[in-house]
This record gives C-alpha cells, sequence and structure tokens, in this order.
C-alpha cells in the first residue's frame, strides 16, 4: 500500500554529550560499551532510549498504546465500563488471555497444574506474551462481549490458540483501520500468534555510540552509619561510569506512520515524536550519577530514498583547547556533505535543517519546519 509520504523519511542525527553517569547497564552493572572501529565505544541500546521516548510521548495527551502481560485485566476493565459484572468481566478477560498462554505439554520440564487452570488468569504468571494494544483495538473488543451478552464462547469460539488467535485478530480489524496508539504505529507491534495483528514500525533507532574511544572508570565509595560510634565506613562499594558524547541516529519513516495512523494524525504525530527524542534521557542512576544533558547538536533531513547513518567508524580526537563535540559536529557535517554529492539524485533531499548553533532556530521552529513537509 503506498500514499503520498511513502519511501519519505525524517532522520535525525543527534549529538549528545553527557559527563559522569552510567546511562544504559550491563548485566553486571557496568555502562554499556561496544568496539567500533577497533576501538571500545560508549553505548547506550536503542531499546533503552525507545522506552524513555515513549514514557515521555505518554505525556502529551495522545492515544497511546498498553503493552502488557495482563491482557485479561486490560478487557476485564473495559467491559466493566460497559456494564459487565466483575464475574463477566473476569471471564471475558480470561478468555482473551488464555490464547497467549504458554502450551505446557509443550514447555520443557513443566506439568500441566489443574489447579492453575481453575484459578483467574487475569493474573497468570504463564502468559508469555506483551501484547500491545491500542485504545480502540480494547474498546472493539470488549463492544463484541457487549454485543454477545458478555459470554465470551459466543465471541471466540476456536478449540484451539491457534484458531482462537485467528478470531481475535479478524474480531480486531485491520491495523491500518483500528490502531489509533501513537507509540504502536511508531514502535511497531509482533504478535507472534495472531499475525494479522501484526505492525510495521515507522521508526527505527540505532544504538547511541560515542564518537570517540572511552574507557570505563571505577568510582569506590563508602556510607557512614549515623549511629555508629566507631571511625570507620558502614558499607563499601564501587559502580562503573564514564563520559562520552554520543552520536544518535533515528528515523521517521513518514509513509509508514501514515498508513497505520492515516495522514491527519501526521503533523501531531511529527511533533510529539521530536519532542519526546529531545527530552528523554535514560534514567539509570539519575539521582547518584546526574545525566540531564540535553542536545548539543542536531542535523535533522527529511529525505526520499535509503536511510543513511554516520558510522562515526574512525574515532574523532580531541581538540587542543575543548573536548569531543566540535571535532563530532564536523565530522557529522562533512560525512553527510560528502554522501550527499557521491549519492546524486538518489539523495532525494527534500529538507535539511540545523539545530543547536542558531540560538534563534529553537526546537519549536525545527518542529514547525518538519511539519511543513506534510500537507
Amino acid at each position: 500500500m503506498t500514499n503520498a509520504y511513502t519511501n519519505t523519511r525524517i532522520e535525525y542525527h543527534i549529538l549528545q554529550s553527557f559527563p559522569v553517569t552510567c546511562l544504559n547497564r550491563d548485566d553486571v552493572g557496568a555502562p554499556k560499551t561496544a568496539v567500533v572501529g577497533g576501538v571500545t565505544r560508549a553505548r547506550v541500546s536503542s531499546q533503552c532510549w525507545k522506552r524513555q521516548v515513549r514514557l515521555e510521548m505518554k505525556k502529551l495527551g495522545l492515544p497511546m498504546g498498553t503493552r502488557t502481560k495482563l491482557i485479561g485485566l486490560l478487557i476485564a476493565r473495559k467491559c466493566k465500563e460497559l456494564g459487565a459484572s466483575d464475574e463477566q468481566a473476569d471471564t471475558c478477560g480470561q478468555a482473551i488471555e488464555k490464547i497467549f498462554i504458554k502450551d505446557e505439554k509443550k514447555a520443557k520440564g513443566k506439568k500441566k497444574d489443574q489447579e492453575a487452570e481453575i484459578e483467574s488468569t487475569t493474573n497468570n504468571d504463564d502468559n508469555d506474551t506483551l501484547l500491545f494494544l491500542s485504545p480502540r483495538e480494547v474498546e472493539v473488543i470488549a463492544h463484541a462481549f457487549k454485543e454477545n451478552d458478555f459470554s465470551p464462547e459466543r465471541v471466540i469460539t476456536g478449540k484451539d490458540q491457534k484458531k482462537q488467535a485467528v478470531e481475535l485478530a479478524k474480531l480486531v480489524g485491520k491495523p491500518d483501520e483500528v490502531v489509533n496508539a501513537v507509540d504502536i504505529a511508531l514502535f511497531g507491534r509482533m504478535v507472534a500468534k495472531a499475525p494479522d495483528m501484526n505492525v510495521e514500525a515507522a521508526a527505527s533507532f540505532a544504538h547511541a555510540i560515542s564518537t570517540h574511544k572511552v574507557g570505563n572508570e571505577v568510582e569506590f565509595f563508602t556510607a557512614l552509619d549515623d549511629l555508629q560510634d566507631e571511625p570507620g565506613s558502614a558499607h563499601m562499594g564501587s559502580l562503573e561510569f564514564n563520559s562520552a558524547t554520543y552520536y544518535r541516529y533515528v528515523s521517521l519513516d513518514l509513509g509508514q506512520l501514515a498508513q497505520t495512523l492515516g495522514e491527519d494524525d501526521l503533523k501531531k504525530s511529527i511533533a510529539a515524536f521530536t519532542q519526546a527524542l529531545f527530552v528523554a534521557v535514560p534514567n539509570a542512576r539519575q539521582t547518584t550519577q546526574s545525566g540531564a544533558s540535553p542536545w548539543e547538536f542536531a542535523k535533522v533531513l527529511v529525505r526520499k530514498g535509503q536511510r543513511l547513518q554516520v558510522p562515526f567508524e574512525t574515532p574523532v580526537r580531541i581538540q587542543r583547547d575543548g573536548g569531543y563535540l566540535q571535532p563530532s559536529i564536523d565530522t557529522l557535517k562533512d560525512y553527510l556533505q560528502k554522501k550527499e554529492k557521491l549519492s546524486g539524485s538518489l539523495f532525494g533531499k527534500q529538507g535539511d535543517y540545523e539545530w543547536g548553533e542558531n540560538p534563534e532556530f529553537s526546537i519549536d521552529d525545527l518542529i514547525a519546519a518538519l511539519q511543513s513537509h506534510v500537507h
């Protein structure tokens, strides 16, 4: 399916510097890293920053989805709003949630627990699916139960999970007709048991990496006991940290966003997404190693064609009178300028905006400029 914005993207190339921080931890609590260009770089995973962007978007008043394993609880609440009794609502919720409960017969090392089947599945830990539903989809499901006197067996009639999942997908309808949640449209949805509910993500996030070589450092700390008379610490420990100038690459596919949400909501979505990108910061250790640094520089392109990410394969070197930011800005600009010339007509540039160096060009001005590309 094509529309007026097919193959049109907004590409955000963002540079953001952080002092002593541990923005994203690995399995042992150390800042995440990656080897790029033969040297170790600081890294913040894409999923870490994506979640913070989604949380920030929740504050902006747009329709947002609910991502949860407690699907039954979500459906039950809406059924109660439509007049169902507590028992009816729970039964309807269970009917949907049971579609996504693991098949215990196939699960390794597990025996079927007869008592667990009797208990309400709205709190069942066996549900292994995080289902992402928009407000409109929840309403469609709940209204279907209401129209059938909250008798779930008249709505979901299949005898096995596979058939039930197909029924659910048909009940909900095509995603581009019922999804009204901006976050589902942006970040996508995969439902393995009901592929017809899948939604292609409009936003692509790269892992944020430092533009330069980084080595993690160790902070040794002690804690004192207020009531202790003897000298010495009551507790000692250590934490790893680093500091870095990060390059963040984010691509927003306007064609895919228009296909899922419709063209009428594009301007609002662009504004909310850009605002969330601007303010979202990973929340790890923010009370002890505060990382409250805003964007330093951003080059934002509106283009048709292949996505283009700056690899910073050669780490930038520190300047004599400064840090890594200015050489990172210079490298970013030079790389994109060179690729634009080499790509010729295939570069497909429709807009080119730089934020951070001109104090007269605010984030609001950037958002307005991006929105101008939507008819």
